[in-house]
């Protein structure tokens, strides 16, 4: 689906391009399995047009096995303290948009708060809109991350290192 949004934006702006022009260049966007069933279905079917392209691709990609196992590695992949704020959000972001390519920006900015520890999520919630970008979460998260303690006693906490009782007389 990624593809297919990167053709999209390409060309958006375009008026007109011939569709063996855009055909032509999808052996160069397909990386690794994809490139093998490119090349395959190429090799049976010969040359074909964009939308019968298109309509392959969502096919292959858009079926309940790929939709499954993003929604399953979206809800086993949880924040942590030490992953890049960043590149975590944006691979979350693009398996919610996977599974679901018709939500809005607040349905998958809150999705993806949830899935932080409480008061992590509490922090970044009260520090932006809910229409923000993934910039500004981004950046938020890193701020917050570098100015408080919220989300490192988690780390602490889970490494089995027990806090000691304050001496009582």
């Amino acid at each position: 689906m990624e593809l297919i949004d990167y053709i999209y934006g390409l060309f958006i702006d375009v008026k007109r391009i011939p569709d063996y022009w855009i055909t032509a260049r999808l052996n160069t966007a397909f990386k690794g399995h994809a490139s093998i069933w490119y090349t395959e279905m190429k090799e049976i079917h010969g040359r074909r047009n964009w939308k019968w392209w298109k309509s392959q691709i969502i096919q292959k990609y858009r079926n309940c096995t790929c939709i499954l196992q993003k929604t399953m590695s979206f809800e086993n992949e949880k924040y942590s303290v030490d992953k890049d704020p960043y590149n975590w959000w944006l691979r979350q972001s693009k398996r919610l948009k996977a599974i679901n390519p018709q939500m809005n920006i607040q349905m998958r900015n809150h999705k993806l708060l949830k899935k932080m520890p409480g008061e992590l999520e509490h922090a970044v919630k009260c520090r932006c809109n809910h229409n923000c970008t993934l910039d500004d979460i981004s950046n938020t998260l890193q701020d917050v991350r570098k100015r408080t303690n919220i989300g490192k006693y988690t780390a602490y906490k889970s490494s089995g290192f027990k806090e000691q009782q304050p001496f009582r007389v």
